[in-house]
């Protein structure tokens, strides 16, 4: 069998620290959450919730080891299969960034979910698996829960190979 390799990025917090917040409203009591808090965050009854934020990278801070991996791998495969794969509802954004610090390839790939549900992630890569014969995953985020629910995903699937890596940035 032929190795076709997927790499998948998150963005906040994997690649890039922003100061970009989530703000909850609940009963007129505001409060504000970071990307990193809203991953583990327990949604009540009444929340409502503000991404206005996320419509730019506001004070962009490189996560310089990610990036150098991302970089790395980006121009050893000229882009091909590389994914950048947000919870950001808008990709324009991202790739804005990247355009920034000198990443700008066309075959690097920035999907927005516009969703903070760790299936959405897992049911994309497997939508990449199943329908484009990815069997070299390797997948880097920030979230504990975002990487245990692909890694439940991934050991459903046959004949793959899997890194996942638990990014933690203070």
């Amino acid at each position: 069998m032929k190795v076709k390799k997927l790499r998948v990025f998150d963005f906040d917090d994997t690649l890039v620290k922003t100061n970009s917040f989530i703000h909850i409203t609940n009963n007129g009591i505001n409060n504000k959450l970071s990307p990193g808090e809203y991953a583990v965050y327990q949604e009540k009854s009444g929340d409502i919730f503000d991404y206005s934020d996320f419509e730019d990278v506001k004070n962009p801070k490189q996560i310089k080891q990610m990036t150098m991996v991302f970089k790395r791998i980006a121009n050893k495969r000229n882009g091909k299969g590389l994914f950048i794969l947000t919870a950001r509802s808008a990709y324009k954004p991202v790739r804005k960034y990247l355009k920034d610090i000198g990443i700008d390839m066309e075959n690097i790939f920035v999907k927005a979910l516009g969703s903070n549900d760790p299936n959405e992630k897992a049911n994309w890569i497997k939508n990449k698996i199943e329908n484009e014969n990815y069997n070299d995953i390797y997948f880097a985020d920030d979230s504990e829960k975002n990487i245990n629910t692909v890694k439940k995903m991934l050991l459903k699937q046959k004949n793959i190979k899997y890194k996942l890596q638990k990014i933690n940035y203070d």
